[in-house]
Order: structure tokens, then C-alpha cells, then sequence
């Protein structure tokens, strides 16, 4: 079946807590809210939501990759992708200049794969 993405569409909370739950293996997650993002990309196979990107960013030059997720049942065929493509292309036309990812070292063929180079970073865990 075809997947379809769409740009800034309103996504269900309950929906995209779905996705979210069935995606990671760790456990609850927040609701996350759009309404500072810059933009999100959802994936849609039929009226199923299976993919999710949202970008947020500091209303300048810098913008963040967040909660990039794919349905388990739908990995392996490029949606995870075509979701950070997209939102970066997204990024691009809002005059973005810097777009950045945090991932964990399993995950650093896929970013790689969507065109990031490693850096070094600094990261504080504040709870």
C-alpha cells in the first residue's frame, strides 16, 4: 500500500501517542506539542498514521529533529526516510540554516543515510 505524507496536517494527540507507544520500546510518553514547532511531517498508509518527524527550532538559524518515528510494522521501506527529507526540506524553505539530530550510536547509518554528518555535542540531563 502506498504511504502518503503530509505537512504541518493536525494530527490526533491520542493517535500520535498511539504511534509513539507501539514505536519505542521505552515506556509512556508525553504528548508532544506542535503548536512551537516550526514544522512535522506525518506518513499515512490508508487512513492509518505510521510515520511521524516534528522539527522545532529557535525561530532562526537552528532547528531539531524530534520524535522521528515509524511504525514497527512499516520499517525498512524508506518512510523514516522520506519523513527527515521532507522535514528538512521543510526547514530549508523557512530560511533555516542549521538542522540538528540527537540519536544513539545504532541509529547513526540511518542519519547518516539522511545526509547528517557526526559532530560532537554536549547533552545534560536535567531530570
Amino acid at each position: 500500500m502506498a504511504i502518503e505524507y503530509r505537512v504541518r496536517e493536525k494530527v490526533s494527540p491520542s493517535n500520535l501517542t498511539a504511534l509513539l507507544r507501539e514505536s519505542w520500546e521505552s515506556g509512556d510518553h508525553a504528548e508532544i506539542a506542535l503548536d512551537h514547532s516550526l514544522t512535522w511531517v506525518t506518513a499515512h498508509e490508508a487512513d492509518r498514521l505510521v510515520g511521524f518527524v516534528n522539527v522545532a527550532w529557535d525561530g532562526k538559524a537552528h532547528a531539531f529533529l524530534l520524535d522521528t518515528t515509524v511504525h514497527p510494522s512499516v520499517r525498512l521501506r524508506g518512510i523514516g526516510t522520506a519523513l527527515v527529507r521532507l522535514a528538512a526540506d521543510e526547514a530549508r524553505r523557512a530560511g533555516v540554516e542549521w538542522l540538528h539530530v540527537d540519536f544513539e550510536e545504532p541509529l547513526s547509518r540511518f542519519y547518516e543515510c539522511c545526509g547528517f554528518k557526526p559532530t560532537h555535542a554536549g547533552l545534560q540531563r536535567l531530570r
